[in-house]
């Protein structure tokens, strides 16, 4: 309890020291030129995509899909630098030992249906070195993220191999608790965040070089993945409790706690964890029509906040597109992200500010990520 009080205690200063250096920002009005030109500069990074529980089906990803989210065209009409693709599991495929072979099954749509299948658009890598040889070569880079640590099946050795794979991060529950780490979408999880193994499962993540991605655990989980990870720790697609009061989201003392140990939190694009109301609290809620869809703005408000909390160092984008079914008007598909460019131009944001949160932030904590396990091993 007073480790917990004095960590609450540093992170309150941590935060009260990163707003008193937040920049004052003078809204001001922008031409297109402009926004083109900081757009085209920036290594844009989305750390979540859920378009892979469609071309799993044998949609393709090649061929304009006005019902979907995501397509090549309009990423590529987005200006989009580096995708992680979800290599998402539902809790279904616990029963019966299937998480595993499911999330094979999830890897292999992005290494065969995905960058196999367009070479001259995609070139997978598994470092932020190879995001930036990617952006070099002009083709997008494409990497894989597990969602969902049921998938491991409470296997150090399948973890690995899950690495082997190509898999650069793992979030550590999904809406399910699992054997070892408790979720924020579990209303009857007994509020243990890891158990033993799962600091185990979290070493050895720090080990390979994969990144501890908090999104969806419970705030015990998160505190205790916190102490337990010699790397810094992320958030692949969360936003602000603070302005969306959701479990999923996290609060002002983890966002600047998280940042304090180098990691990012990646803005989550769903109404409902943008705008209390706008959408469902889980991740595939759609709008109610209550309450007024969520808009570009609202994005900026969760960006601006994360700042203030946390610094403009410690924020990124994960998008959630094609899990959600409310997304930003304005902000609703991958070609629309030099809307976000506009917004933040016109809040006052500098180019290298927005070159941070758009990519740079993720491939510092990344980079961390992989030097802590060369010094591991």
């Amino acid at each position: 309890m007073k480790s917990f009080i004095l960590t609450a205690i540093l992170t309150a200063l941590f935060a009260a020291v990163a707003m008193a250096q937040a920049p004052a920002r003078q809204k001001r009005t922008v031409t297109d030129e402009e926004v083109m030109r900081v757009h085209r500069s920036t290594i844009l990074i989305d750390t979540h995509n859920d378009v892979t529980s469609f071309t799993v089906d044998g949609a393709d990803i090649g061929k304009s899909a006005p019902d979907r989210m995501t397509d090549i065209p309009r990423m590529k009409q987005g200006g989009m630098s580096a995708q992680f693709f979800a290599a998402y599991v539902a809790a279904s495929y616990v029963k019966d030992n299937k998480s595993a072979d499911r999330a094979l099954q999830m890897i292999d749509t992005v290494l065969h249906d995905i960058v196999e299948k367009h070479p001259d658009e995609f070139l997978f890598v598994t470092s932020s070195a190879g995001i930036r040889k990617a952006h070099e070569q002009h083709k997008i880079a494409a990497l894989i993220g597990i969602e969902g640590g049921h998938a491991i099946e409470d296997s150090l050795r399948l973890l690995r191999d899950f690495y082997d794979l190509g898999v650069r991060y793992m979030t550590l529950t999904h809406t399910n608790s699992n054997g070892w780490a408790d979720s924020s979408g579990d209303p009857n999880k007994p509020n243990n965040g890891l158990s033993p193994f799962g600091k185990e499962v979290v070493h050895e993540m720090n080990r390979l070089g994969m990144m501890v991605d908090v999104a969806h655990v419970s705030d015990k989980t998160f505190w205790d993945a916190l102490e337990t990870s010699k790397a810094p720790i992320f958030s692949s697609h969360s936003s602000c409790r603070a302005l969306a009061d959701v479990p999923r989201n996290m609060t002002d003392q983890m966002i600047a706690a998280m940042a304090k140990k180098g990691g990012v939190i990646q803005i989550n694009f769903s109404c409902g964890f943008l705008k209390k109301g706008s959408g469902a609290a889980g991740s595939t809620g759609g709008s109610t029509g209550a309450v007024p869809r969520a808009t570009v703005a609202d994005v900026v408000k969760h960006i601006n906040h994360a700042v203030e909390i946390a610094g403009v160092d410690a924020v990124g984008l994960g998008s959630d597109f094609d899990g959600i079914t409310c997304a930003p008007e304005g902000l609703d598909s991958v070609d629309k992200w030099p809307n976000l460019t506009r917004a933040l131009l016109e809040e006052g944001y500098a180019a290298a500010e927005i070159r941070k949160i758009y990519g740079e932030n993720t491939l510092r904590a990344m980079a961390a990520v992989e030097q802590t396990a060369k010094q591991m091993r």
